[in-house]
């Protein structure tokens, strides 16, 4: 009977299916992975300057490996590039010592890691239940979750996280003691937060549940397999222990209460006084992954991905083997999914009592859950899709079994476009494209110590897009979580804003002396209180931002004002880019002040 095919095609076990089955429903998972990522790097590849706006940040600096003399002194670049993990930054330099660019790399890069993730959860998934079109949805359910967000697009240390972690939770649950130890490391060299959830599954393994209660392990092994694992744990993480950072201590709690970057409306908000905005879909504080509220709180609760609530159904569904018989082929390894959820929680209220010493406590449970649903929506459905299967074919119905197979197919194959025609887009890429390679090219063409000031949303791209340095950037690069750092990126701002706005030519030339500016970039329309009110950069330094727009509004004329008509020396759709030199000179003979330590001549 055609059904009794269809049912032994998808729900055989691996122990009677055929290699030809295992290799198809695999190339099947790949196949769907690259789909997504050719997606994504279709936008990568369709103009020259386009990058993610995490690779802005943490890329960026890399061109340093390529090239030594860029970026010198570089404020932004020497903090990114101290907090990249040893093995982020190690990988990168690899290839650009074979002369492979960082950030087109980094474009690639995400399909790669895509294929790695997709290889690892259908092992996995096969490892629970041995039924290889399991594997298949699990690995598919995966690779949305991956692209309904832009950390895999990123090529930043998150992208790293779950070809490291699922590879991990591959050797553990196969006993692969070797492979397993390097899993750990590799997790502590790319993402280190990663290895305490490690850590803690390594410990759960000593324990079995057994007849209703809680037994150690008695078989020896286990004990040496954790031991080992424990040992690559704190070897990995003693040196982020003993290794201080150049830009001091992270940030406390208190310390962190008291800037405006961490309230609910600063860029780099945390502390929000909404209990579900805080501890469920705090972008930051929260334990879900921030594109499953994003959902909820634009659409509905309804638009969640469906593996959300198959999910749930998988503990009921291992109760029922009467109802269910393919839950007769799920192994023991069943119960490293609640041990994942136990520890990734227990993580993540760790890091709220040790707020900030641990990093993030989302960092702790965005990961594991897109991993955990899908694992488990893949298994659910397996045994749904067989005991469905086994019915129709026992009363004789193709037609039901036949119509709910394509059904679910459908369901899974389309949720994508489901999404999309609920303007969520997919896959979720975060790419920014430079408007004005005009200017990329004239700041290329300037000298590689050049330093920039600006107050502009296009300067965050110049160090990707012109490889030269800014004295500040907007949200992206102020993260306050080192003091030694940010307090040193706010006064540079404050004191950009106060020159940019002063009516005093002193004030200006007193800050190009100080910090040694190059080139000044100004948008046209830049002097007026109705730009200051409507540049969230601008505003989020309050105090600096009410001067400047009371100072406007008073009819307080900016010097610059007249800087731009004597000093500009490129211009391009709204944006100038003035000479300091000149700015610095033009009023000298009524200011009297030395010229700047150094002294650019413009190509």
């Amino acid at each position: 009977m055609p059904i009794a095919r269809l049912h032994r095609f998808l729900t055989t076990p691996t122990a009677k299916a055929s290699k030809s089955q295992k290799v198809f429903w695999l190339s099947l998972s790949l196949t769907f992975s690259v789909i997504y990522a050719l997606a994504a790097l279709q936008g990568a590849l369709g103009s020259e300057y386009v990058v993610q706006d995490d690779a802005r940040q943490h890329v960026f600096w890399m061109r340093r490996f390529l090239d030594s003399q860029l970026f010198p002194g570089d404020l932004i670049a020497d903090y990114f590039q101290s907090v990249a993990p040893w093995g982020y930054a190690t990988f990168y330099r690899l290839f650009a010592i074979a002369g492979i660019d960082p950030m087109g790399l980094s474009k690639v890069l995400p399909l790669v890691l895509g294929l790695f993730a997709t290889c690892y959860c259908f092992g996995i998934c096969l490892e629970i239940l041995p039924v290889p079109v399991a594997g298949f949805m699990a690995s598919l359910l995966l690779n949305q979750n991956l692209w309904m967000r832009d950390d895999l697009v990123s090529a930043t240390p998150a992208a790293f996280v779950y070809p490291l972690f699922l590879g991990f939770l591959y050797y553990l649950l196969r006993r692969s003691l070797l492979p397993c130890l390097v899993a750990i490391a590799l997790l502590g060299l790319f993402y280190p937060q990663c290895v305490f959830i490690a850590a803690g599954l390594l410990i759960l393994q000593l324990g079995r549940w057994e007849q209703g209660r809680f037994q150690f392990s008695s078989v020896q092994r286990d004990y040496w397999f954790c031991g080992l694992g424990l040992g690559m744990v704190l070897l990995v993480l003693l040196p982020y222990a003993l290794e201080p950072s150049e830009f001091g201590s992270v940030i406390t709690v208190a310390q962190a209460r008291a800037l405006p970057a961490f309230s609910s409306e600063g860029w780099s908000n945390f502390f929000n006084d909404d209990p579900w905005n805080y501890w469920v879909c705090g972008k930051r504080s929260g334990m879900l992954p921030t594109e499953w509220c994003r959902l909820m709180a634009k659409y509905s609760i309804l638009l969640l991905p469906p593996q959300v609530w198959v999910s749930f159904s998988l503990p009921f569904l291992l109760r029922n083997t009467s109802r269910f018989p393919l839950v007769k082929q799920v192994t023991g390894s069943v119960f490293l999914l609640p041990q994942m959820l136990f520890v990734s929680g227990g993580m993540f209220f760790a890091a709220h009592l040790l707020l900030f010493k641990l990093h993030l406590p989302n960092r702790y449970t965005e990961h594991s859950l897109r991993i955990l649903v899908a694992l488990a929506a893949g298994v659910a459905l397996t045994i749904l899709l067989d005991a469905l299967l086994q019915v129709a074919q026992n009363k004789g119905k193709p037609l039901l079994a036949i119509g709910f197979t394509g059904v679910l197919g459908a369901v899974l194959i389309l949720y994508p476009s489901v999404l999309q025609a609920n303007d969520y887009p997919f896959p979720t890429t975060q790419y920014t494209v430079g408007t004005v390679p005009e200017l990329y090219e004239f700041l290329q063409k300037q000298p590689k110590d050049t330093l920039i000031a600006s107050l502009v949303e296009e300067a965050n791209s110049l160090p990707t897009f012109a490889q030269r340095s800014l004295l500040v950037g907007g949200e992206g690069y102020a993260l306050p979580y080192h003091l030694g750092y940010y307090n040193q990126i706010y006064q540079r701002t404050v004191d950009l804003i106060e020159a940019q706005y002063s009516p005093d030519w002193a004030t200006v030339q007193n800050f190009i002396q100080r910090y040694g500016v190059d080139l000044w970039l100004l948008e046209q329309g830049a002097f007026t209180p109705e730009y200051v009110n409507n540049n969230r950069w601008i505003r989020e330094y309050e105090s600096a931002a009410t001067d400047a727009r009371l100072s406007l509004e008073r009819g307080r004329v900016p010097v610059l004002v007249e800087g731009m008509e004597k000093c500009a020396v490129f211009e391009t759709k709204g944006l100038v880019v003035l000479q300091a030199e000149c700015l610095f000179v033009f009023h000298s003979n009524t200011i009297p002040v030395e010229l700047p330590t150094k002294s650019k001549k413009l190509q």
